[in-house]
């Protein structure tokens, strides 16, 4: 009995180079032609531009009355510790604060149900400012880090974890968040508000 040949596996047909001269002058790859590089020459550099309302980290367009994006969550937060989220951004900054909730917030609170109705009923507050979308979809985060990163006068209260890593990384911009059944603020000016605990 012979040999049995087995198959290669996943073996492939030998493929024709594009640069062959076989293959037809207008299908044929172009040869690059490689320049040598000046080293005279002067290096253009891409540098991402920065608000000019920022001195290093310093945001010039903060200032009272405050106005506070607020994430769903906080929201929440600030029902379990009891907090009047108004009366105790104000305790927190010592000036007006104007919560501000976008229609992304709005419907993430609405598509939680009944048990969060007293969320809802908090987030329709005449005192509250409501922000209109453009953007489709209805994911919160990403509508809040975009806001914040386009405008710079905002301060934004959330508890979230994620979307507070996210915002650190944007210069500028103030996190209030819930401890010690109290509102606290980092990366704010230290001549602003209340002091840091």
């Amino acid at each position: 009995m012979g040999k049995r040949k087995t198959k290669k596996f996943a073996s492939m047909k030998r493929m024709i180079s594009l640069k062959d001269q076989r293959i037809k002058e207008k299908d044929r790859a172009k040869v690059q032609e490689t320049k040598k590089k000046d080293p005279s020459e002067i290096k253009e550099k891409e540098v991402p531009k920065y608000p000019s309302c920022l001195f290093f980290q310093y945001n010039t367009q903060l200032g009272p009355p405050y106005h506070i994006l607020v994430d769903t969550n906080f929201i929440n937060f600030s029902i379990k510790a009891k907090l009047d989220i108004v009366q105790s951004m104000m305790d927190c900054l010592y000036a007006k604060c104007i919560p501000c909730i976008t229609d992304c917030v709005m419907a993430e609170i609405e598509k939680l149900g009944m048990k969060y109705r007293v969320a809802l009923r908090i987030a329709k507050d005449p005192r509250f400012e409501r922000l209109p979308c453009t953007h489709k979809g209805t994911y919160a985060d990403d509508c809040l880090v975009q806001r914040v990163t386009q405008h710079k006068c905002y301060i934004l209260a959330t508890v979230d974890r994620d979307l507070k890593r996210r915002i650190r990384k944007i210069p500028g911009v103030p996190i209030m968040y819930i401890s010690n059944h109290r509102f606290n603020i980092e990366r704010m000016p230290d001549d602003y508000g209340a002091p840091r605990f």
